[in-house]
């Protein structure tokens, strides 16, 4: 078990969804913070509200993950003000929009350099402090697309996929070792934050109308809360869970791949065009 009362927790992405959820209910809990992100205004208004509820020691780091110099200089900083400091939060990512043949092949190494790289980093770079603690924790997060894969996601696909078999590998390699350190592996479903609007579109997308439908058929399925899955994220710490879903999609999802892990992407389209339907028609209800 890896308690949150009194630990200290570096978070990337810390400024909005589910990385500011996680920032505010570990507070809540006791855990001091060095939060991290591009944001910094983002950044101070998490600060505040923590600041607001609690006594919590609370440290602002402006972080791009994917520069690795900026990660590196993040967990010296991280652990010179919080040197007992023994929770890692991966948390920071993007998304882009566009099928394969539309995305340039600088926009996917963008993604990567964030998606995947910046936990890799982020982990690297933790991991010596981590390991002098009598308990500590990684928890790097993926997605429901890192268990399945869409069409229209290759780039965003491959990064979660690849953070999956990262993490994977290294809490073995841990367990192995007898590490204190534990690894938990995260896949949201739909979470409603803010991802899908901030995403940025392949260069061979043209059609605007595309990437309105493709945001609002997210929203339509992004049911959990940020703040519902910043505290089922907290249940997995505490209670050591390699495998963290979050949402009954992501449930779903994660079964309906073991059943039929070649041929998923029937019935997930299937199960979309329903839920287009249903949309159709309450906005054809509503006029």
């Amino acid at each position: 078990m890896t308690a949150i009362q009194g630990s200290a927790a570096a978070v990337t992405g810390a400024a909005s969804g589910i990385g500011r959820a996680l920032a505010l209910e570990l507070a809540r809990r006791g855990c001091d913070l060095a939060l991290a992100d591009r944001d910094e205004a983002g950044l101070q208004a998490v600060a505040a509200e923590i600041r607001k509820e609690g006594q919590r020691k609370v440290s602002l780091h402006r972080v791009d993950v994917g520069e690795p110099a900026q990660i590196a200089a993040f967990a010296e900083a991280a652990v010179t003000a919080h040197p007992a400091l023994n929770i890692v939060v991966n948390n920071a990512g993007v998304a882009l929009l566009g099928q394969f043949g539309e995305i340039e092949q600088a926009q996917m190494e963008w993604l990567f350099n964030i998606n995947f790289w910046g936990v890799v980093h982020g982990t690297r770079a933790f991991l010596p402090q981590l390991s002098q603690q009598r308990e500590a924790h990684i928890v790097n997060i993926s997605s429901i697309f890192g268990i399945l894969a869409p069409p229209g996601q290759s780039a965003y696909c491959a990064a979660k996929f690849a953070v999956r078999g990262f993490s994977e590998s290294l809490r073995h390699e841990l367990a192995m070792a007898d590490s204190p350190v534990r690894l938990s592996v995260v896949h949201p479903g739909g979470v409603a934050t803010s991802i899908a609007r901030n995403s940025r579109t392949g260069t061979g997308v043209t059609d605007n109308a595309r990437r309105a439908e493709s945001i609002e058929r997210f929203d339509a399925l992004a049911k959990t809360t940020p703040a519902a899955a910043a505290q089922r994220i907290i249940a997995g710490i505490e209670k050591n869970e390699p495998r963290i879903l979050i949402g009954k999609d992501a449930w779903f999802m994660d079964l309906l791949q073991r059943f039929r892990p070649a041929t998923y992407w029937k019935v997930m389209q299937r199960q979309m065009e329903k839920v287009a339907a249903r949309r159709i028609a309450r906005a054809a209800a509503a006029k």
